[in-house]
């Protein structure tokens, strides 16, 4: 893999799994896949889904809002705090 596929502590970039997940689905869909390959992919795949769920958590507690309140004075929350609210 080339190296700009990897973050400054040298995990791969959220991108980056992407990309390679669909190329495993891909690999797991071609007609022939024996067995081992296929658990290999698989167990593969399993890794990649939580490595972008990780960064994609990650990139949600770090994001702000900011809003204006009823006293019109611009305040700051946290999209993670707001999904969970709506979420209930």
């Amino acid at each position: 893999m080339p190296e700009n596929r990897f973050d400054a502590n040298g995990e791969i970039k959220l991108e980056a799994a992407m990309a390679r997940l669909e190329e495993v689905l891909r690999a797991l869909d071609r007609d022939g896949v024996d067995l081992e390959e296929a658990l290999r992919l698989y167990e593969e795949g399993i890794r990649l889904v939580r490595v972008c769920n990780d960064r994609l958590d990650d990139a949600e507690r770090r994001i702000k809002i900011l809003k204006l309140s009823d006293g019109g004075e611009i305040v700051e929350e946290n999209f993670s705090d707001i999904k969970e609210r709506e979420s209930k």
